[in-house]
C-alpha cells in the first residue's frame, strides 16, 4: 500500500512583484496532499472547524455554521479593482477591427496597436461625444478611429487628429480632454488581461503585480483547448457551477461521462464526492478532491481543477499512483476556468483545456467542432442557473446560507467560494453604483441559449465554419434545382439526375438543421433524457 499515493501537485504562482529590468518567471510552491482520510473532519483544526461541522457518521455529510458566512468586519477586504482581469483569448480577437467588451461592469475596446505592435484596452467612449469607439475602425496609420467625426487616437491615448479643427489654429487636439482614458493591459497566456483603473498611478502596474501563472499553460508539452462565451447568469452563479462536480451526472446527463459506481442507487450514477478545504484566505482557497487532486480558487477569476486520469484504486476511491508511470510519462490534463464578472446577471467563460496526450485532437478535429460539443455542456444547464440566480436574488445574497441546505462534502467548494465572498469581498461583486442591484429581465427561452451572438460572433472558427456551412447549404439548394432541371430539359438519365436532386435537396435540409443546432440554439428537455 505505499506505492499508492496521490501526486504532488504544482500550486499556481500569483506574483505580487517583479524588478522593474528584468522579468523572471516566477517560481510556484509545490502542494503535496494525503489521500482524505474517511473519519469526520477533526475540531482540532480550526479552519477545518469552522467550515466544517459533522452531522452525521457519515463521511460525507457536513453542516456549515450561519454565522461563518456572515461578513467580518475584522477581515481584510478584497479589493475588486486591484486585479489583473482576463478580457478574450488572443486566437479569438481580429487585429484589423475594434472590438466592444464590458468587464466589472466597464465598458472598454480592445483593439490592435500596430505601430507598438501590442493590444491596447480603452475606455469605449470618444471624448468628443461619447460615441462608442468600438464601432470605428483603425486607420491606415494604425490609429483608432471614432467613425461619428473622425477623430483618432494613438495607442497611448492621445488625440492625434481632430478633421474640423483647423490647421492654424488652436492646436485643441493636444488638449488632455481630448484623451480616450487608457486601460494598462498585458498579453499572458495567450490572453488579453486589463487592469480596470485609468487612475496614471497604474500605468506601470504590470512591473508591480502580473495575473496568476498558471505552469500548465505555459508548457509547450501540452496542447490546449480554449474558447469563450457570454452566459446570461452572473459571476457568482458561474464560478459556484464550475466548483460543483456533484451536479455532472444529473444536468449533464447523457452529455458527459461520468465515473460510475459498482452500486447505482439511480440511473444517473450519482455518489458521494468527497470535497474538502485545505486553505482559505483573501486570495481565494486551495481544495482537495478525492477522486482527482487539487482544486484551487485565484480569487477573483480563475477556477483551477487537476483531472489528471485515474490509475489506481484505493479504499474505495479513486487516486493517483505515480509508481505506475514515469512522471513524464504520465497522462495529465487539467481544468482552467476565467470567470469574467460582465454585469449583473451576466459573465463571461474563458475555458482553458491543457493536456499533455491526445496531441492529435487540435490537428484532425476542427475547433468548431469542440467548441460545438462544450457549447452542448453549457446549454444543457444554463436556463436553470438563469432560474436559480433569480431565486437568489428574491432572497438577498446574504441570505443564501439560510435559504440553501448544503449538508454534504459535494458542497465544500461552493460553501468556500460563499465564504471568501462574504468574509472579505463584500458579500457580491463591487459594481461601484453603476447598477441598482437588480437583474435584467429574463428574455424567452430560446433567446437565452442563443448561442449565435453569445459565441459564434466572437470566435474566428466558429464563425467562418457558419459561414461556409451556410454557403454550402445554398449550393445544396441550388444544385438540387439544377438537376431537376437538365433531367427535364435532356430526357437523359433521368432517375439519375432526380435521384442527385433528392439527395442534394435532402443533404440541404439535414444541413439547415445542422448549423440551426450548433449555431443558434439546441434545446435541453431534462424530461425526456
Amino acid at each position: 500500500m505505499e506505492g499508492l499515493r496521490t501526486s504532488s501537485v504544482s500550486s499556481i504562482h500569483i506574483p505580487t512583484s517583479i524588478s522593474k529590468t528584468q522579468f523572471n518567471k516566477p517560481k510556484f510552491l509545490n502542494f503535496q496532499f494525503n489521500p482524505v482520510p474517511t473519519a469526520t473532519f477533526s475540531r482540532k483544526t480550526p479552519s477545518q472547524s469552522k467550515l466544517f461541522t459533522t452531522i452525521s457518521s457519515s463521511p460525507y455529510f457536513v453542516s456549515t455554521p450561519e454565522p461563518e458566512l456572515e461578513a467580518d468586519s475584522q477581515a481584510e477586504k478584497f479589493d475588486w479593482y486591484a486585479h489583473w482581469y482576463p478580457v478574450m483569448p488572443v486566437c479569438d480577437l481580429d487585429k484589423r477591427a475594434p472590438h466592444a467588451k464590458k468587464v466589472m461592469g466597464l465598458d472598454i475596446v480592445v483593439w490592435w496597436d500596430n505601430n507598438e505592435s501590442s493590444w491596447r484596452v480603452f475606455n469605449d467612449a470618444c471624448p468628443h461625444r461619447l460615441a462608442p469607439l468600438s464601432e470605428g475602425r483603425i486607420d491606415r496609420w494604425g490609429r483608432l478611429q471614432c467613425v461619428y467625426h473622425g477623430w483618432c487616437f494613438n495607442g497611448s491615448g492621445h488625440c492625434n487628429f481632430i478633421p474640423q479643427a483647423p490647421p492654424d489654429g488652436p492646436p485643441v487636439s493636444t488638449s488632455k480632454k481630448a484623451c480616450v482614458a487608457v486601460y494598462p493591459s498585458t498579453v499572458h497566456h495567450d490572453i488579453v488581461w486589463f487592469w480596470p483603473n485609468t487612475d496614471p498611478q497604474y500605468k506601470d502596474i504590470i512591473l508591480k503585480k502580473q495575473p496568476p501563472f498558471i505552469p500548465e499553460l505555459d508548457d509547450p508539452s501540452y496542447i490546449k483547448i480554449t474558447g469563450s462565451r457570454d452566459l446570461p447568469y452572473g459571476y457568482e452563479v458561474l464560478i459556484e457551477n464550475l466548483m460543483d462536480p456533484a451536479h455532472v451526472p444529473y444536468a449533464h446527463y447523457g452529455i458527459m461521462k461520468t465515473r460510475q459506481p459498482k452500486v447505482k442507487a439511480d440511473r444517473e450514477g450519482g455518489e458521494p464526492v468527497e470535497l474538502s478545504i485545505k486553505k482559505l484566505d483573501i486570495d481565494g482557497f486551495i481544495g482537495n478532491q478525492v477522486q482527482f487532486g487539487i482544486n484551487k480558487f485565484i480569487a477573483p477569476c480563475i477556477s483551477y481543477a487537476d483531472r489528471s486520469p485515474v490509475v489506481s484504486l484505493f479504499n474505495g476511491f479513486f487516486i493517483k499512483n505515480l509508481s505506475v508511470q514515469k512522471p513524464s510519462m504520465q497522462r495529465r490534463e487539467a481544468l482552467i476556468f476565467f470567470c469574467v464578472p460582465v454585469s449583473p446577471g451576466n459573465s463571461r467563460l474563458i475555458w482553458a483545456i491543457p493536456k499533455n496526450y491526445g496531441v492529435w485532437i487540435t490537428k484532425v478535429v476542427p475547433r468548431f467542432i469542440l467548441h460545438s460539443v462544450t457549447n452542448i455542456v453549457l446549454d444543457s444547464d444554463l436556463y436553470l442557473l438563469h432560474l436559480e440566480e433569480r431565486k437568489i436574488m428574491e432572497i438577498g445574497s446574504s441570505n443564501w446560507q439560510k435559504a440553501c441546505f448544503v449538508p454534504v462534502k459535494s458542497d465544500a467548494f461552493v460553501v468556500g467560494f460563499r465564504k471568501w465572498l462574504n468574509k472579505y469581498a463584500g458579500g457580491q461583486v463591487d459594481w461601484r453604483g453603476n447598477y441598482s442591484g437588480t437583474l435584467p429581465p429574463a428574455p424567452p427561452r430560446e433567446q437565452l441559449l442563443d448561442r449565435y451572438w453569445s459565441h459564434v460572433v466572437n470566435c474566428p472558427s466558429c464563425n467562418s465554419a457558419y459561414k461556409g456551412l451556410n454557403a454550402l447549404e445554398v449550393i445544396l439548394q441550388f444544385a438540387s434545382l439544377a438537376f431537376i432541371g437538365i433531367a427535364g430539359a435532356t430526357k437523359h438519365n433521368v432517375y439519375t439526375m432526380v435521384a442527385m436532386a433528392v439527395v442534394c435537396f435532402v443533404g440541404s435540409k439535414w444541413l439547415d438543421q445542422f448549423i440551426y443546432k450548433n449555431f443558434h440554439y439546441h434545446d435541453y428537455d431534462h424530461a425526456f433524457r
